[in-house]
């Protein structure tokens, strides 16, 4: 849908809507459940994120908790859900550390730099509430999120290893720590 969205978008020029699409980043309201569930459990996208494949019911809790943290953020493309994220800020001492995850954008939006300029949005507004430095996870075998990150300046600082499992895998996955510093 938000494909076609897009699409019919970038075909009409008129003097309301010619430049490139509106964006929004929000807190996510329980309203986006259904959006956040979709997404979420993808085929795509599930398997980088922390939870196996689970019918909507059991999803519910989890949506919560995210709702509860008070950091769980929607990234809209012309009033469609097209991303989300979690941001979180470590206290005392390490004030200055940001900690990104939950993060995934709409397979279908996929190389058309949806997820460049969420990313990037969320790394300016950091830098300008304090933040120094940027941590997030990726799984060693996510080659194109390792990629994506790199170009962003994220540098890998560790490994987690044998980390993460799948359901029905037998392996375990090592999950990559990747940090930007702001100078």
């Amino acid at each position: 849908m938000l494909q076609r969205l897009l699409l019919a978008r970038s075909q009409r020029r008129t003097k309301e809507n010619i430049g490139p699409p509106r964006t929004m980043h929000r807190l996510a309201t329980a309203s986006d459940f259904d959006a956040v569930f979709d997404l979420y459990m993808h085929e795509r996208v599930v398997p980088y994120l922390g939870y196996d494949p689970m019918p909507r019911d059991d999803f519910r809790p989890i949506f919560q908790g995210l709702l509860d943290s008070g950091a769980f953020f929607i990234f809209e493309v012309d009033g469609q859900v097209a991303g989300f994220y979690r941001v979180t800020r470590y206290p005392g001492r390490a004030q200055h550390v940001a900690s990104l995850g939950t993060l995934a954008v709409d397979p279908s939006l996929h190389g058309r730099g949806v997820a460049q300029t969420m990313v990037t949005d969320v790394l300016a507004r950091l830098k300008t509430e304090g933040v120094r430095r940027v941590e997030l996870m990726a799984e060693s075998d996510n080659a194109t999120a390792l990629r994506f990150y790199a170009r962003l300046g994220f540098v890998q600082e560790g490994t987690l290893r044998q980390f993460y499992r799948r359901a029905g895998e037998a392996d375990f996955i090592d999950e990559h720590l990747m940090a930007l510093l702001f100078d």
